[in-house]
Parts: C-alpha cells; sequence; structure tokens
C-alpha cells in the first residue's frame, strides 16, 4: 500500500485503503463484547445501518477502487474471487474463497493460476456471474478513465504493460483464458505465490459487459453481493443499499448481510461523527464509522465512562511508521550515523506523541508484529524505552562527530500523528541527548508527498509511513527495499534507494513460494537483513480505536483490515 498522504485509497483498503488502516492479533473480543453492547447479543436480520464517514466513497467502481480484501462498503456490493476471511485478530488475515470454489490452482511455477466459479452465481438482476465477466472487469481496469485501482495486474500479467482496456483495444488480454463459463485462466510473467491475495482485490469483480456505462458505472455498478445501489449522490457522498434478492448465502460464506438496508453518509467532520455515536440518538444508535479513529482527547473521555468504552472497537492493521534515511546525502552515508539516532530514539516519547499506549504500539522491526507478515523480534539498535544517548555519541565519534552533530528533520504538517509536528519534536528532544541537533522542516502535506517520493528532492531524513494491500511481508519490503522498484522519474517509495543483489533475489525466491506460511518465515528473516543496514528507524505501529452505535451487534475486526468489518454488523 502506498502511504496515505500520496493515495488515500489504499489507507482504507486498508481503508487500504487504507487500509486504514495497524501487531499482535488483537480486536473487539479483547476489549469488549464481540457481539455488541448491551442486552440480547444474538444477531438478527433487519432494519437499517447507518454507515457516518469522514471520506466520501469516490469512486464507486470496481475498477476503480484501490482496495484490501475486497474493501469494506465495497464488499457489500461487489464479489471478487477470493476475499479476507470475515473474523476477529488473526484468523481474519487469511485468503479464502469468494465467487471461486476455491483460492486459486497454481502451476507448479506458480505462472499460471486457475480458478473455478461456484454454481449459481447471479446477478442483482437474476442472470448468471460468468468468467467471460471477471475477465471483462479487470479489463475495463486497464481503462485510462478508470483509473485509481491496484497496479499489480500490468505488472504481472503476460502482455498487459501498454494495454488500454476493452475500450480502445476490444481484442482483451490473452493472459486471461475462458474456456467455459466457470473456469478462467491467468497466465503470469512470473512467479507470484500471493496471487491469491491480489485476487481480493475490487478489480476482480465480475462486470457484465451489456451493462457497462463506462465512467458512469459508478452511479448503478451491478451487483453480485447481497447489496445493491440504489443511490449514489455527490459522487459517493450519500450511498444508500438496499438488499439484492438474488443474492444467495449459499454461495457466500462470508457476508453475513443482516440489516435490510444501509445508508452511508460521508463528508463529516470526524469529531461531529464520534459525538454522534457517542450519544446514539435516534438512527445513530445504529450506526457505525468505517474510516473515523478516535483521538487521544476522545479516547482519554470514552475510557471514563463505562457504557462508551464497551462499545469501542480496538483493531491492527499491517503499518509501521518510520524514520527514512537517504544514505545518498552525508552525514547519512556513514552507516554509524545512521546507527547512531537509531540508538538515540526515545520510542516513549514517540509514543506519547502519537496519541499514547492506546493508539500506538513501539515498533523495533520494520514488518508489523503480526504472523501473516512473518514478523521476527528483533532489536538491531536496543535503545531502551527513553534511547540510549551513550551508545549514540561512542557511534558519532567513531564517526568523526566527538562534538556532535546538526541535522534537519522533514516531516508534515497535517495534524495525523503520524508524520506531523508532534512527532518530530519528541525526535528532536530525543537527539538532543546524544548531541544531535535537530533542525525540522515542516512542509503543508502536498509539498511533503512531492519532496519525500521523488529522487531528486528526497531529503537525508524525513519521516514516513507505510501499509500493507495485503497482510503479507511482500507488499510490505518489496515496494521499499527492492531496488527494480526504484523510480528515477514519478513517485518512488524505496526511500534508502537501495539496489541489493542479494534482497532483489531473496524477493524472488520467495514470490514464487505458494506456501504462504513458509513466505511469511522467509519475510521475517529479510526483514531483519535488511534492518542491518540502518536505512530506517521503525518506531510505532499504530492502533485503531472506533466506537460504534449502541444498537450495533456482531462486531468483527480482523488484523488484515484493523477495523469493524460491516459484512458482519447486525442492528437491533
Amino acid at each position: 500500500m502506498r502511504q496515505p498522504s500520496v493515495t488515500a485509497r489504499r489507507v482504507a483498503a486498508a481503508s487500504v485503503s487504507l487500509v486504514l488502516a495497524a501487531g499482535a492479533a488483537a480486536c473487539g473480543p479483547k476489549d469488549n463484547d464481540a457481539k455488541g453492547a448491551g442486552g440480547d447479543t444474538t444477531p438478527h436480520k433487519g432494519g437499517t445501518l447507518t454507515v457516518l464517514n469522514a471520506n466520501p466513497q469516490q469512486d464507486f467502481d470496481p475498477a476503480r477502487l484501490y482496495t484490501s480484501g475486497g474493501g469494506n462498503v465495497p464488499s457489500l456490493v461487489f464479489r471478487t474471487l477470493t476475499t479476507r476471511n470475515r473474523e476477529d485478530g488473526a484468523a481474519g488475515t487469511e485468503v479464502v474463497p469468494d465467487l471461486a470454489t476455491d483460492t486459486g490452482r497454481p502451476s507448479k511455477d506458480a505462472k499460471v493460476w486457475t480458478y473455478t466459479l461456484k454454481k449459481g452465481l447471479k446477478y442483482e438482476d437474476g442472470t448468471p456471474i460468468t468468467s467471460a465477466d471477471i475477465k471483462y472487469g479487470i479489463e475495463r481496469s486497464f481503462a485510462p478513465e478508470l483509473s485509481g485501482g491496484a497496479p499489480y495486474l500490468r505488472d504481472w500479467l503476460v502482455g498487459a504493460a501498454d494495454y488500454q482496456g476493452p475500450y480502445k483495444d476490444k481484442k482483451g488480454l490473452d493472459a486471461i483464458e475462458t474456456p467455459d463459463e466457470r473456469t478462467i485462466v491467468f497466465h503470469l510473467n512470473k512467479p507470484e505465490g500471493e496471487f491469491p491475495y491480489l485476487a481480493t482485490q475490487t478489480q476482480f469483480t465480475p462486470v457484465p459487459k451489456s451493462k457497462d456505462t463506462g465512467t458512469k458505472y459508478e452511479e448503478h455498478p451491478v451487483s453480485s453481493g447481497p447489496y445493491k445501489v440504489v443511490k449514489n449522490e455527490n459522487d459517493g457522498e450519500r450511498l444508500t443499499l438496499e438488499r439484492n434478492t438474488h443474492w444467495s448465502a449459499s454461495t457466500d460464506a462470508e457476508r453475513k448481510a443482516y440489516p435490510d438496508k444501509i445508508d452511508v453518509r460521508s463528508g463529516l467532520d470526524s469529531s461531529v461523527i464520534n459525538q454522534r455515536l457517542s450519544a446514539s440518538q435516534g438512527a445513530d444508535a445504529a450506526a457505525v464509522t468505517t474510516d473515523t479513529n478516535l483521538g487521544p482527547a476522545e479516547l482519554a473521555k470514552v475510557s471514563g465512562d463505562k457504557e462508551l468504552a464497551a462499545r469501542v472497537g480496538t483493531g491492527h492493521f499491517g503499518y509501521t511508521n518510520y524514520i527514512a534515511f537517504n544514505p545518498t546525502i552525508k552525514p547519512f552515508d556513514d552507516p554509524r550515523v545512521r546507527q547512531a539516532i537509531s540508538y538515540a530514539i526515545d520510542r516513549s516519547s514517540v509514543v506519547n506523541a502519537a496519541g499514547g499506549s492506546a493508539l500506538a504500539e513501539p515498533a523495533t522491526t520494520f514488518l508489523p508484529d503480526q504472523k501473516s507478515f512473518g514478523y521476527t523480534p528483533y532489536d538491531l539498535f536496543p535503545a531502551g524505552k527513553g534511547g540510549d544517548p551513550q551508545k549514540a555519541e561512542e557511534l558519532l565519534k567513531e564517526a568523526g562527530h566527538a562534538n556532535g552533530l546538526t541535522i534537519t528533520l522533514t516531516h508534515s504538517n497535517a495534524k495525523d500523528f503520524e508524520t506531523s509536528p508532534e512527532i518530530a519534536t519528541a525526535i528532536q528532544d530525543a537527539l538532543k541527548k546524544a548531541g544531535i541537533t535537530v533542525k525540522l522542516q515542516g512542509l503543508e502535506e502536498n509539498d511533503y508527498s512531492d519532496k519525500i517520493h521523488n529522487v531528486k528532492t528526497e531529503p537525508g531524513f524525513f519521516l514516513a509511513h507505510w501499509g500493507a494491500d495485503w497482510p503479507s511481508g511482500g507488499p510490505f519490503l518489496a515496494p521499499i527495499f527492492d531496488g527494480r522498484q526504484i523510480v528515477k522519474d514519478g513517485a518512488n517509495f524505496n526511500t534508502g534507494l537501495l539496489n541489493d543483489k542479494s534482497v532483489n533475489a531473496e524477493i524472488d525466491a520467495i514470490n514464487k513460494l505458494t506456501d504462504l506460511d513458509q513466505a511469511a518465515k522467509r519475510w521475517g528473516a529479510l526483514d531483519k537483513k535488511i534492518g542491518e543496514k540502518a536505512l530506517t528507524v521503525p518506531l510505532f505501529h499504530p492502533v485503531y480505536k472506533r466506537l460504534y452505535g449502541e444498537d450495533v451487534k456482531n462486531i468483527v475486526i480482523s488484523d488484515w483490515t484493523g477495523v469493524l468489518d460491516i459484512s458482519q454488523v447486525a442492528v437491533k
């Protein structure tokens, strides 16, 4: 997942998009009744679920959405070949079948993946869903006018690099075969053991060619899920979803579809959302949010109220906030300087600046601390809770900086508790104890993003963050550390400009593995190997705390998304 400041969709996907968007297995059950607050905890069908969000559900077209696991609100309308397991905690990081009968059958070299559709799949109008519809849905995602989705298919599919979609090239992609109405085969450029994860993206949603209205399709996309769009106002600011009577639970083990109606209202201020959820008056008693966290002050207030505290869902998403170094700029070209800063960091003060231990967990590894990522505990430059300024001074002396050092830290001025002034100031204070004077360069969000993602302007020392497109080490480590992904004339995310042949080769070797547990172990080992280079200083992983209305039941929060799964919710 790209950093949210650049492409916000991805964190929701997490949303990836964020995502979104943060790791030991942890969710609602550890902090609240997983089935909902108060009274009869048995989920029942019926009622209207209200969704109160800050960000509109823009581009409600499966081609344009950047989601992981099928998304949250989108997953109510769009089914995909595979999806996330709708379970609490670590169990929710697993890939499971959705439209397909299994998670995919790879060839021996994992370059060909075959799927078979379940029997009895239908659209909202009762017509059958076919493999040709999935092929067409993927092909239209290549159309320039429908851009915005995940970029993987263009890279992974044979001959897809320059494809411009079915509106310009009616021949389609030869890399996708549909030998019959229930079979679809994908031919890849190289082995990709994590293809089942990719098949959860909304680009794998079936789209009937006869109903495709191009850029207007988002106004009324044809549903393959339990709900259909009956109203889409102001580009996703107000979405009204009602039951798709042709959806069958017998073909869908993941979505519960308890409410009769879903009313999505967006464009709201975050403080207003939390206030309404807290009060739970009228329709707000049966309301949730899919994108608004509790801030430090709000959480303090909620924690002091037993009834409110019982209505807080806690989640973790694969996400790391970190310091990035550009080793082509002095003095950061010297590993001892980078190591010294690693030792000097006071993670306790950084966590406090991020909102406290309830909203942030200290990190010493780049990978989030979740099994699915391959988390392997290590602390290569142990700073303890408050930093080790003495060790930092020793390294600086070795590096020729016995009289200290003056450096500039670039950060965003956005009040996001991630790359913002609060975090920068905490780092400044910690490094001062080691004789390092830190000047702060705060930039407006767009200027900050442009600067740190351009190889020509990337500073030597700056704050960054990264979230995963799916819960694995692959989309976490490769974009940041694969030298072949360095972009010289565009948005670059390999912040350390690392191009190590052994690292690149190990990424390729892991990508060939179809045993995801085995792959996870290798990602963890690679994380530690890269960590020895001190190209980043992991700071913390965020924790998500979100309120829900008093009449909401069946709270499920997986480590895939870190947020309440709207497909599982029931209301009174």
